[in-house]
C-alpha cells in the first residue's frame, strides 16, 4: 500500500487520499465503473445498431403510404395492401420512430376526412410536431376535429395555438376559422381581432377577401 506523504503544512497529499480510499474500496470502486461502462456501451449500441437501421426502415416504410395518400386512397394510405404497410401498421411496427409519431398526424387527417372524429382526435393528440409547420397545421387539423364533435373551447384552444408561430402559410385559414370559432362561443370581440389580424399580417392571402364581410356580420363597418 501506498506511504501517506504529507505537505509542508503537515497535511496529507490528496493524491495519496485518493489512492488509500481506492485501496480500502477496490472492489466497489471497479464494479461500479464496469456497470457505467456497460451501460454506455449498451446506449452506444442501441443508437447506432438498432435504433439508426430501425429509422431508416421506418421511413422507406412510408414511401407507398405517402403516395395514396398524395391521391386520396384514404383506405389503403391508412391500412395499406398484401404487400405495403399503412400508416397505422407503420405505427405499430416502429413505434417511437419519428415516422411513427408522423403516421399519427397522417392517421389524424385520413380519420377526420373520413368523418371519424374521435379517433381523428386521438391521433393528432398523440402526434408531436412542436416547432414545424406540420406541427402548426396538425393544431389547426385538431381544432377542426374538435370543432366537428362540438367541443368548441378545444378547437380555440387548437386554432390558436395554429397561428401562434412566425411566417406560418397555414395561418390565414386558421384566424378565419378561429374568428368562427369565437363567434359561436359569444366572444364577437375577439372574433373581430382575429379576423383583423388576417388583413394586418396577411393581406395578400384569400381568407383576407372575407375579413370585411365577417367584420360586416359583427357590426363593424369601415
Amino acid at each position: 500500500m501506498a506511504k501517506n506523504v504529507t505537505n509542508k503544512s503537515g497535511e496529507k497529499n490528496p493524491l495519496d487520499n485518493l489512492t488509500a480510499y481506492y485501496e480500502q474500496n477496490k472492489k466497489r470502486v471497479n464494479t461500479i465503473t464496469t456497470i457505467v461502462l456497460a451501460v454506455v456501451v449498451a446506449i452506444v449500441a442501441y443508437f447506432n445498431l438498432y435504433r439508426a437501421p430501425r429509422v431508416e426502415k421506418a421511413a422507406a416504410s412510408m414511401a407507398y403510404a405517402q403516395r395514396m395518400f398524395s391521391i386520396d386512397s384514404l383506405d389503403l394510405a391508412l391500412n395499406g395492401d398484401a404487400q405495403n404497410p399503412g400508416f397505422l401498421k407503420i405505427m405499430r411496427k416502429y413505434s417511437g420512430t419519428p415516422s411513427a409519431n408522423l403516421c399519427n398526424y397522417y392517421a389524424g387527417v385520413i380519420y377526420l376526412k373520413k368523418g371519424d372524429f374521435n379517433q381523428a382526435i386521438k391521433h393528432l393528440e398523440d402526434f408531436n410536431g412542436s416547432g414545424t409547420l406540420v406541427g402548426n397545421m396538425a393544431h389547426g387539423t385538431l381544432g377542426d376535429a374538435y370543432m366537428e364533435t362540438n367541443k368548441v373551447k378545444d378547437g380555440i384552444s387548437e386554432y390558436e395555438k395554429a397561428v401562434s408561430a412566425n411566417d406560418n402559410v397555414v395561418a390565414p385559414l386558421y384566424y378565419e376559422r378561429l374568428g368562427v370559432a369565437y363567434e359561436m362561443n359569444n366572444q364577437p370581440e375577439k372574433a373581430k381581432a382575429a379576423y383583423k389580424a388576417i388583413k394586418e399580417k396577411y393581406p395578400r392571402s384569400m381568407q383576407a377577401q372575407n375579413v370585411d364581410l365577417n367584420l360586416a356580420r359583427l357590426g363593424e363597418i369601415d
